[in-house]
């Protein structure tokens, strides 16, 4: 049986299985047109039919091709499907603070997006699936709050490499997996550059290091480059609190996050 058969009927199944433990059945997920949404959307689709809504959020900064590959990849799988643009907040909020950077400007649209998408989730009586996958989760390159925000993810577990193998296997539209990795937060704005190196080459070190467990040494001694390494173990490790839910000062016998973990499901 192929890999990605049995991560395909896993992964459709956990979906299944989450969303039925919190007694609801819609599921929502915001569509970039970029690889991971798409990945998450076809999986959804087949975990629940009809009863995914696919969200397009885009701004005056999302690319031309990023709305065709969203507009096709519906086309080719049947999503269901609507837009919420997010250009007029983020022109509002651009008009308010003239100081806006790149950066400020990335987390602000990652953050609108996802409020958009919990509103419509409320509309909806739905959950909203998650799109990180582990590279982005590992080195902490997302926005708190925003496109790390939600209630399952299905792809956090699978590398950014991963994720464009399970694509293919998939059917993804093509040109979806040929385009390079863009959050299409500004003009220009791509993982990789920001990033300093490619997915291949980051996936392949965090195998070792996180996976294997090796030591930096080891890890090195593989043959990865000791600069890219310690910036991978720096962005690990700096970056762990958005990984966690909000830490609590302990007080009390019986702390949230401390004490108070009961399994997530649970039955009364």
């Amino acid at each position: 049986m192929s890999k990605y058969l049995q991560i395909t009927d896993y992964l459709v199944r956990f979906l299944e299985n989450e969303v039925k433990k919190t007694g609801l059945k819609n599921v929502v997920v915001g569509l970039s047109g970029g690889l991971d949404s798409a990945v998450v959307a076809v999986l959804a689709k087949k975990a629940f039919g009809d009863d995914l809504l696919c969200v397009k959020m885009p701004s005056q900064y999302s690319s031309q091709s990023s709305l065709d590959d969203a507009n096709a990849l519906c086309r080719d799988f049947d999503l269901r499907n609507i837009t919420c643009t997010i250009e007029p907040m983020l022109r509002a909020y651009e008009a308010m603070h003239k100081d806006l950077d790149n950066l400020r400007k990335g987390n602000f649209s990652a953050r609108m997006r996802m409020a958009t998408l919990f509103d419509i989730s409320a509309q909806e009586s739905a959950l909203v699936l998650g799109t990180s996958n582990k590279s982005e989760l590992m080195l902490g390159y997302g926005t708190l709050y925003g496109d790390l925000a939600s209630a399952i993810n299905p792809i956090g577990d699978l590398y950014k490499s991963e994720v464009f193998e399970l694509a293919a296997y998939l059917g993804v539209t093509e040109a979806i997996i040929k385009k390079p990795p863009s959050a299409d937060l500004w003009d220009g704005q791509s993982d990789e550059a920001d990033l300093g190196y490619t997915y291949e080459q980051l996936d392949a070190a965090m195998k070792l290091y996180v996976d294997e467990r090796l030591s930096r040494e080891d890890t090195i001694a593989k043959g990865v480059d000791a600069k890219m390494l310690d910036m991978i173990i720096q962005r690990i490790f700096r970056n762990h609190f958005k990984r966690k839910m909000p830490v609590i000062a302990k007080l009390t016998s019986r702390t949230l996050g401390h004490d108070f973990n009961y399994p997530r499901d649970i039955t009364l």
